[in-house]
């Protein structure tokens, strides 16, 4: 089953959904999958067609698939794969229901060298994980003995693979719609110039029926099936309402014309209701195409093929000269590779041999190129530059920098904010009360004195002009690209109520470590108490910091690594890590000694007495580096002064922040010389210091109190408690996985600047959302009524309907266009008016 795991380890199933068309169709979706047993939520997105389902516990994802298909829509399980196992995709043909899928699962299963196999009823096919390479001339006999036919369709997609099937099936839809929307245009001229220009001629009626039935047939056959196919399940969506007003036209004008001679036809009518329609679908498809385009760039950086020098458990390290082109989907963890000039990094890893600059921009947004050495970590994606590199791979797959980023935003586009949740809640009804209205309407002119021919034409301009489209489509297209983009420049935005909070931030506070410095600390002082011997406690320092990820940690390591092969191994039978705080050990063995390292606060609070006669730390410690203490049985041996340089982009983000009209907060578990050193040099507006975890998350409450919304910036497991006090949490792409799982954005690359980047672009993003919002609530609270009191004729009502849900897609395009910096904002109305001009999208 193909599930994942969400940061709170909630069991989770990604669907592709076919079939929907506006905002009910989304809420009949959500309603079938809530109601499977085992789901516990389901959030669907029109713009990506895309659903997220939660569930309480693994189940069967055929029940998923069966309940949309009863729902009336097409689904199935994502083909896009990011891992490094070896997979293989068999076509499975003859299969008609879940049994089939067990009888095909069961056989090959049972091929030696297959580990698992995954069969989708929808899209007829089977996944097979193997363990080796296997003849695949097995599988298809397995699968032929079982009573099925097969067929190899090759290995797993790739990132750029699932993109390039993705591009062909949009751009298959766009030219089916592209040749019906010419047909449909013709012939409906063709109707308009014999309506008008021959107009009570014997032969003019009987032309235009005939011109007009293969647009209202095949042109309209689009919305005509989807209607048929919803009333079959009680449901009606935005088809229904182009097929009613339609078919209402087309019926009444056959009538007409078959046994009414000399009655008004509307053939006119019919005709452009359905090709202008059809043309706004067209150009929205076309615009939310755009939309896309820039999260598929992304999912396209990474290298199809790899130079494999040797595999990880390989005795001989390689012939540097003679590499091995091997699939990237093929590499694991260890192994050893070769990275060209010009070429690009296959996969996460770090650098063995070489030096050589990087561009990352592509997946950071880092626009310098950065220098990458022997033990540098390097990103997969990025662009080596000058010299030929030697690099280990440490991720593959779905644990890639790139793919965590593809796998934010997707997931940020599927997680809904309260008003996109009222908007489809609004949608849920809209078609039901807009056909009511049109009912009424229809009455209404009835009983004013107007004959019926007089009554139908308001109630189809109601039916017609109404467009649930714009509301279903003007949070999740907005937020498609505004997600796109930051991921773009290395700003991940987790999309729902974070965008919308941002808005109203006023103050944010800031972690220093990592945060606001480089995060590349190193010990600058070693000062050893009497009685001491240095090399004993910078071994014993090491040994309770190893493994730990605070970088002050990995500065203590670096600092004492070399004296432990000469020091007595320290046996630890008890280790205890407090995040943000210190370290706890006792050890085993002929001797029992206890050890604390940490601030003196911490030692402190466990009983050590750290009034350390005779040594005043305010004149002999450098007064910006952090101050670490080593405590040997309840006295303090080691003192170690570690300095970390500020970042030289912090000044300008901070600058960058108090310009957007924030407060600017550090808040640091540092001393308090460090502390308010750096808030000085970087002008912030207050600094709280020796802050613990707790600390920290209660400071974040207590400025929430103070000015309102606040955001809380961090990169360690300690900042974790205050990201998630925050109402907007953001976590440096430099830290932890725990910070970033309770962020609401993640900065990739720990740009300062980049923090006020995303700040303003999620401003821009729910100001469009609001903006797509107003005209969508507008245009039909406006236009309705206008149709229904006869204001608005049919055509003219088929003609709104079709620029409406584009006008949305086509504003949220604008946020393609925001420019990162101190003037972030989203373009104007010329400037948008000229780019989408330039682009070919319709404004």
């Amino acid at each position: 089953m193909n599930t994942t795991n969400t940061a709170d380890r909630t069991p989770r199933v990604d669907l592709v959904i076919e079939g929907m068309t506006c905002a009910s169709c989304v809420r009949r979706v959500e309603n079938a999958l809530s109601k499977v047993p085992g789901v516990t939520g389901a959030s669907v997105n029109l713009a990506t067609e895309t659903a997220e389902v939660e569930l309480e516990r693994p189940i069967d994802t055929d029940q998923l698939i069966g309940a949309v298909s009863s729902a009336g829509y097409g689904a199935h399980l994502p083909t896009l794969k990011v891992t490094g196992r070896d997979l293989i995709v068999l076509e499975v043909s003859g299969m008609t229901c879940a049994s089939c899928v067990r009888r095909v699962e069961n056989a090959l299963s049972k091929v030696p060298g297959v580990t698992g196999a995954s069969v989708n009823l929808a899209t007829e096919t089977a996944e097979v994980e193997l363990e080796r390479p296997i003849d695949t001339d097995q599988l298809i006999g397995a699968v032929s003995s079982a009573g099925y036919g097969a067929e190899i369709v090759g290995a797993s997609q790739t990132l750029e693979e699932a993109s390039l099937a993705r591009q062909a099936k949009r751009k298959a839809e766009l030219d089916a719609r592209r040749t019906r929307l010419l047909v449909g245009a013709v012939l409906s001229v063709g109707v308009l110039v014999i309506g008008y220009g021959f107009s009570g001629k014997v032969w003019s009626d009987p032309v235009q029926l005939v011109l007009s039935t293969p647009v209202y047939l095949w042109v309209g056959w689009i919305f005509h099936r989807t209607t048929i196919k919803n009333a079959r399940h009680g449901a009606v969506n935005m088809d229904t309402l182009v097929s009613l007003g339609s078919t209402v036209a087309y019926a009444y004008s056959l009538v007409a014309t078959l046994f009414l001679s000399g009655k008004p036809t509307y053939f006119d009518v019919a005709s452009l209701i359905i090709t202008l329609i059809s043309l706004g679908k067209y150009l929205e498809l076309t615009a939310r195409s755009h939309a896309g385009e820039s999260l598929e760039a992304l999912m396209t950086l990474r290298p199809v093929k790899a130079h494999l020098l040797a595999r990880a458990d390989s005795v001989v390290e390689g012939d540097r000269t003679n590499a091995a082109d091997v699939p990237v989907d093929a590499l694991h963890v260890g192994d050893l590779v070769l990275v060209r000039p010009g070429e690009a990094v296959p996969t996460d890893g770090a650098v063995v041999e070489g030096s050589s600059s990087l561009d990352e921009s592509l997946v950071t947004g880092e626009s310098m190129p950065v220098v990458r050495g022997p033990g540098d970590a390097v990103v997969g994606g990025s662009i080596n530059s000058l010299t030929p590199l030697v690099m280990r791979v440490t991720r593959t797959g779905d644990e890639t920098i790139l793919a965590q980023v593809v796998a934010a935003v997707q997931k940020a586009q599927l997680e809904k904010s309260k008003v996109q949740t009222l908007a489809d809640s609004v949608s849920a009804v809209f078609v039901p009360v807009i056909i009511a209205i049109s009912l009424v309407t229809f009455v209404g002119w009835m009983l004013s004195g107007h004959d019926a021919l007089s009554s139908l034409m308001p109630a189809v301009a109601v039916l017609v002009i109404a467009c649930p489209c714009a509301l279903g489509l003007a949070t999740p297209v907005a937020t498609l690209v505004g997600t796109t983009k930051g991921a773009q420049r290395g700003i991940l935005l987790s999309g729902g109520d974070s965008l919308e909070v941002a808005k109203y931030i006023k103050a944010i506070v800031l972690d220093k470590t990592g945060t606001l410095t480089l995060g590349q600390p190193r010990v600058v002082q070693q000062i050893v108490l009497d009685g001491f011997d240095l090399a004993e406690v910078l071994a014993i320092a090491a040994t309770l910091e190893a493994g730990s990820e605070h970088p002050l940690a990995r500065a203590i390591v670096e600092a004492g690594f070399r004296y432990l092969a000469d020091n007595q191994p320290i046996i630890l039978k008890e280790h205890r890590v407090e995040p943000g705080m210190g370290v706890y050990g006792r050890s085993g063995g002929g001797s029992e000694h206890e050890y604390l390292i940490g601030s003196l606060l911490y030692l402190q609070s466990h009983g050590v007495d750290v009034d350390i006669s005779g040594f005043r730390l305010d004149e002999e410690l450098d007064e910006h580096a952090s101050l670490v203490a080593l405590a040997i049985d309840g006295e303090v041996g080691l003192l170690l002064g570690i300095a970390d340089p500020v970042r030289p982009d912090a000044k300008v983000g901070i600058e960058r922040l108090q310009q957007l009209g924030l407060k600017v907060i550090l808040a640091s578990g540092d001393r308090a010389e460090v502390a308010k050193n750096v808030a000085s040099d970087l002008r912030m507006d207050d600094v709280y210091f020796e802050l613990r975890p707790q600390d920290k998350a209660d400071l974040v409450v207590k400025m929430k109190e103070r000015y309102g919304v606040v955001a809380m910036v961090g990169d360690g497991i300690n900042d974790a408690p205050a990201l998630a006090r925050a109402d907007v949490g953001i976590a440096v792409g430099s830290g932890t996985a725990i910070a970033m799982s309770v962020a609401d954005m993640t900065i990739v690359h720990g740009d300062v600047s980049a923090i006020a980047d995303a700040i303003a672009l999620s401003r821009a993003t729910r100001r469009i959302i609001w903006q797509n919002l107003g005209w969508a609530l507008g245009y039909n609270l406006l236009l309705v009524p206008l149709a229904a009191f006869g204001q608005v004729p049919p055509i003219l009502a088929a003609l709104a309907m079709a620029t409406s849900s584009v006008s949305v897609v086509a504003n949220s395009l604008r946020l393609r266009r925001f420019k990162m910096g101190i003037d972030s904002s989203v373009p104007s109305e010329d400037e948008h008016m000229r780019e989408t001009a330039s682009d070919g999208n319709v404004g």
